[in-house]
């Protein structure tokens, strides 16, 4: 091999400072400088050689469009059978709440909007076989907004329950919405007025027409004269009697408030008013038992 020109320089340095003349740092610098040279032309042991091989081949990505996740919907709901048949516009309760306002909302009596706390609709089943029908609503009908719900309404209720009915099985209602109006210092209820219960009884035949119970019970005088439109019903001749409304079967029977005054025919007239409601169970077709058949008879 030649000699490198460096090796040259360090010969002549080297004579130089045998010599004596101090050149130290630069005989040092050249030898760092051939050392340098040497490690750059042999290679690295800690360096990889270089990739020779192919790069890898990967498959280009797609270009179709994304397909997006059909979108999120609620599961269908389901109803309860009541909900449906109170909720559709056929049902009788949905019916009967859409009159309601109407007939709360009624005005058409000034004199009777002034003295009322509140009108009276109705209250029961709308699917109810038996409707019972009163007058007008007395001073605690008027306070509470429910028909027959004062000693009258509790002795009734006690008739629908021996009858083997609920209260809630019924529907229950009068002909005049509101209470009828007294003078001053006056107690008591008043007997409603014929064109006071002109004026009302539409209402109460939508209720029969939604309702169309197989069996209407006019409860006391008044409730028969309204309904049928007659005067002066004596309902002690008319009571147990089938009348006609509207095609529905209709039976006259004593007022509840009656059967409630001290007399001494006041058992009598219970058998009366209970052999009326024997009659409706029997046009019913529904099962009479011997304890229900001997009710109030002398023993």
């Amino acid at each position: 091999m030649s000699e490198q020109p460096t090796d040259i320089v360090i010969h002549a340095l080297r004579r130089m400072q045998a010599n004596g003349v101090r050149l130290r740092a630069s005989l040092e610098t050249c030898v760092r400088l051939r050392s340098a040279a040497a490690e750059a032309q042999t290679p690295s042991r800690g360096k990889a050689p270089p990739n020779t091989t192919q790069p890898e081949l990967r498959p280009e990505p797609s270009r179709e469009p994304p397909v997006s996740p059909p979108p999120v919907t609620d599961p269908p709901r389901t109803h309860p059978a009541s909900a449906l048949s109170e909720g559709t516009p056929d049902g009788k309760a949905a019916k009967l709440a859409a009159l309601r306002g109407p007939v709360l909302a009624c005005t058409k009596c000034a004199h009777l909007v002034q003295s009322r706390t509140q009108v009276v609709f109705g209250v029961g089943n709308p699917e109810a076989e038996v409707m019972f029908v009163g007058e007008a609503p007395g001073a605690d009908e008027d306070l509470v907004g429910e028909p027959f719900v004062g000693r009258a309404g509790q002795l009734l209720t006690k008739i629908i329950e021996a009858m083997n009915f609920r209260r809630p099985d019924v529907y229950i209602a009068n002909i005049l919405k509101c209470r009828p109006n007294t003078p001053p210092g006056e107690p008591g209820n008043r007997k409603p007025a014929p064109e006071e219960m002109n004026v009302c009884k539409p209402y109460l035949l939508q209720q029969i027409d939604i309702i169309q119970p197989r069996i209407i019970v006019a409860l006391g005088a008044t409730a028969v004269e309204g309904l049928l439109g007659i005067q002066k019903a004596g309902i002690t001749k008319m009571r147990g009697t089938w009348k006609e409304f509207h095609g529905t079967p209709l039976m006259p029977t004593f007022h509840p408030s009656y059967l409630l005054r001290p007399s001494s025919e006041q058992l009598a007239n219970k058998r009366l008013t209970w052999e009326d409601m024997l009659a409706v169970l029997e046009r019913l077709g529904r099962e009479i038992t011997a304890k229900q058949r001997g009710f109030f008879l002398p023993k």
